[in-house]
């Protein structure tokens, strides 16, 4: 009786191993390396910063402020001879893209949008004080706002990649200097890497938020551009 259960517990071990080794054939058990990520430009790091006012272009649901209204219109005779402010860019390369629907027609593009590979290196359209270093997550991702020297313009680029080594709030700068790199930071999708640079006319009460809007490029392709 013995030697049957000791028979009977080997078939069953077998069978169980049997039975493990299938399973062992059945299951693959993959190790992937650490996928290495390529590194982008680098760029200063952002402070992401909260305004209460939400009055500013990138602040707003819409993501840009509406264009200036009809009944009140702009001079811009007056306005600064401006450099091309993306690094490699001609005049004859630019798109009027002023006006153009966004957001699906429930807003107008106030800008234009300078097209450029990623980190290509932003330069001041005109010498003035930077205004304003600002990270709007859902409008114009990073952002830089710079006033010219008179007062009267403000000049603004968004969708940056970073900002260029040095640079601060409250600092001057010429024309030419380096403030910042073509991105796709904000609203603009992934890949989609271009400066928007806009322009607002601005009065001597108002703030880095506020001014008027013009559209920015007969001023860099019409014969008004110093780059």
């Amino acid at each position: 009786m013995g030697r049957m259960f000791r028979r009977i517990g080997r078939s069953l071990a077998a069978l169980v191993l049997l039975v493990l080794a299938g399973l062992a054939a059945l299951v693959r058990i993959e190790v992937h390396p650490a996928q290495s990520v390529a590194a982008e430009r680098p760029t200063q790091p952002v402070a992401v910063v909260q305004d209460a006012s939400g009055a500013s272009a990138d602040m707003q649901p819409t993501g840009e402020p509406a264009p200036a209204a009809a009944s009140a219109p702009v001079a811009t005779g007056d306005a600064p001879v401006l450099m091309m402010p993306v690094s490699g860019v001609a005049a004859a390369d630019l798109y009027d893209s002023w006006g153009d629907p966004r957001g699906g027609g429930e807003r107008t593009h106030t800008g234009i949008d300078i097209m450029a590979p990623g980190g290509t290196l932003v330069v001041a359209a005109a010498s003035g004080t930077i205004e304003k270093l600002y990270r709007s997550e859902g409008g114009g991702g990073i952002t830089l706002y710079q006033r010219s020297d008179d007062g009267k313009w403000s000049f603004y680029y968004a969708h940056l990649g970073g900002y260029a080594p040095g640079i601060t709030e409250g600092m001057h700068v010429e024309a030419g200097d380096s403030i910042a790199y073509v991105g796709d930071t904000g609203n603009a999708a992934p890949g989609n890497h271009h400066l928007h640079f806009a322009v607002s006319a601005m009065q001597s009460d108002e703030g880095w938020w506020q001014g008027t809007p013009i559209n920015p490029y007969p001023l860099l392709a019409e014969g008004r551009s110093g780059g």
